[in-house]
């Protein structure tokens, strides 16, 4: 709970250090003399948003820190934990103001994001505000009790996540079938390129092939005749290359010399000899089986025309075809396998519904146990509230649904009625302005108590009632000070009587300046502002007698001096 708020020239507050203790404080004060401004600066420390007009004039700066005991508070402990931002059992907020704009929150001395403040402090303190009753027209709200006071907000995150999941996997679905519908065109066309291609049977390496096949069979003529020539000068003229040769082989062997460079030069003409013979051989050997086939040539090159066709329809190199047609099945069959995935994915929302309903059904029972639970419990605390004839109903519509929600199976209504004889109809069409703040105070009052919040604040909640209504207020909010800690900014003294603690609030002013002072007040000094918020700034004895009674009273008959 929350133990101590420290401000520093926040508003009109220029130093301020505050204990708070276990149990129901109230605080009070004159109007315009400040009481929200420590709410304020609480809620700065809780992640709301800042504004550098807040800060005192004068100064750069405002400096707030909010410090708590998490003695009874597992949940807070935990997340602290999880963030590595734990101290112990206690855990000090700050949140720092620049005239500049800017803005930084701490935790535990730790820099961190606005959105952390905001999670660890939704764990601490729970607001009620004075002008909650008006969005009690919305169902949203109607819903969002309904869940608190049922302990159900877990179940019902649980339910949004399960939903989450299920929306985001429709529309991938959604998307996956538009897209496979737009690509139906291109596929098509995939299928008739691909058509030509397997018309056409390129081979991998086929290209290549018929390329050097076609330049062998258009340079036959060339080749054939430089064949006979060479045979020619090699072995059939008179004057052939090995008849040269060999009558110069007989010249040297017939001289008989055995000198290095002659012996070197006999064995060259041999070697040269034999040489030249098995050229002409291995000539008239191609000559022989060469097959100048003109018909094939003309096979080849009509072949060769047809995939230079296809390639420049493509825009693709020759060389680069039958690359391109694997790329082409390769993207047919990626489209032929859009079916599969659209059968895995219809399988897995299936699933995802399924899982939805499940814990539907759950956050659906538990619903229903707590509102027949409050009901009762509304319907007792709106007589007590002054609405003698009121009853209370919470209306969960049990309406099929064709998919699932975010917010679960049942739409949830309240419906009321302050009449005898009248059947209950929603707020907004039987209540009035003093009646919905009335059932308002009621639902807040019920939720705190299921709380599991340690600090719960109620900001002028009780605007609109006075009398015994308002003393029934104070009772039910001192009643959950017993156990915990109520924060309560009231102008009503009936409410103001039964806190545990008194903090009063007022607007100093000197000549240069105005700042707010918050002080706690002795048993005199509470009999006196009591008295105040009676009867005005006159006291009269009657007034303090007056006074004094409503406390020992609130106070459980303990005697206070005049």
């Amino acid at each position: 709970m929350l133990t101590h708020l420290s401000i520093r020239d926040f508003a009109i507050v220029d130093r301020l250090d505050l204990d708070i203790t276990p149990g129901m404080t109230v605080m009070t004060g004159e109007t315009g003399a400040g009481k929200s401004i420590m709410l304020d600066a609480l809620g700065l420390t809780l992640g709301d948003r800042a504004d550098c007009h807040a800060i005192r004039a004068g100064e750069k700066r405002a400096d707030i820190s909010a410090s708590f005991d998490l003695y009874n508070c597992p949940d807070a402990l935990k997340w602290l934990q999880e963030h590595e931002l734990d101290n112990g059992d206690s855990c000090i907020l700050r949140r720092v103001i620049t005239r500049e704009g800017r803005s930084r929150g701490y935790i535990n001395g730790t820099p961190c994001p606005l959105s952390d403040l905001k999670q660890i402090g939704e764990q601490l303190i729970d607001i009620h505000s004075q002008h909650e009753h008006q969005s009690l027209l919305q169902k949203d709200t109607h819903r969002r009790l309904l869940d608190n006071c049922a302990n159900a907000r877990k179940q019902a995150e649980i339910v949004m996540n399960a939903w989450r999941q299920w929306s985001e996997c429709q529309n991938r679905l959604k998307q996956f079938v538009e897209d496979s519908h737009q690509q139906s065109a291109q596929q098509q066309l995939l299928g008739y390129q691909l058509q030509e291609f397997e018309a056409l049977a390129l081979g991998e390496n086929e290209l290549e092939s018929l390329e050097v096949e076609q330049r062998q069979l258009a340079s036959a003529g060339t080749v054939l005749h430089a064949c006979h020539q060479t045979l020619n000068l090699c072995r059939e003229d008179d004057s052939s290359a090995i008849q040269v040769l060999q009558q110069a082989q007989r010249l040297l062997e017939e001289c008989d010399n055995n000198h290095p460079s002659f012996s070197n030069a006999r064995d060259m003409l041999t070697t040269a000899l034999i040489q030249v013979e098995e050229a002409a051989t291995e000539l008239n050997h191609f000559a022989d089986s060469f097959d100048a086939d003109p018909q094939r040539q003309m096979e080849v090159e009509a072949r060769l025309s047809v995939i230079y066709d296809l390639a420049r329809k493509h825009r693709v190199q020759p060389d680069e075809l039958y690359l391109f047609q694997q790329q082409l099945q390769q993207q047919l069959n990626s489209f032929s396998q859009n079916d599969e995935l659209i059968e895995q994915m219809q399988a897995e929302l299936i699933r995802l519904e399924s899982d939805w309903k499940n814990v539907a059904e759950k956050l659906s029972k538990t619903r229903k146990r707590a509102a027949l639970k409050l009901e009762k419990d509304i319907s007792r605390h709106m007589r007590g509230l002054g609405m003698p004839n009121g009853r209370f109903e919470i209306h969960l519509s049990s309406d099929e649904i064709s998919k699932p929600s975010p917010h679960g199976l049942e739409q949830v209504e309240f419906l009321v009625t302050s009449n005898p004889g009248q059947p209950p109809a929603p707020l907004q069409k039987v209540a009035s302005g003093g009646e919905l703040s009335r059932i308002s105070l009621a639902i807040q009052v019920i939720a705190a108590r299921t709380s599991r919040t340690p600090t719960l604040v109620f900001d002028e909640v009780d605007v609109g009632i006075s009398g015994g209504t308002a003393e029934v207020v104070g009772r039910l909010l001192r009643d959950i000070g017993e156990t915990g800690q109520v924060l309560c900014v009231t102008h009503q003294p009936q409410v103001a009587s039964q806190g545990h603690q008194h903090l009063f609030i007022r607007k100093k002013q000197t000549k240069n300046s105005t700042r707010t002072e918050i002080k706690p007040l002795t048993s005199d000094q509470r009999i006196s502002e009591v008295a105040r918020m009676l009867g005005g700034q006159t006291l009269t004895e009657k007034t303090l007698n007056h006074a004094r009674e409503m406390l020992e009273l609130a106070q459980g008959n303990i005697a206070l001096s005049a």
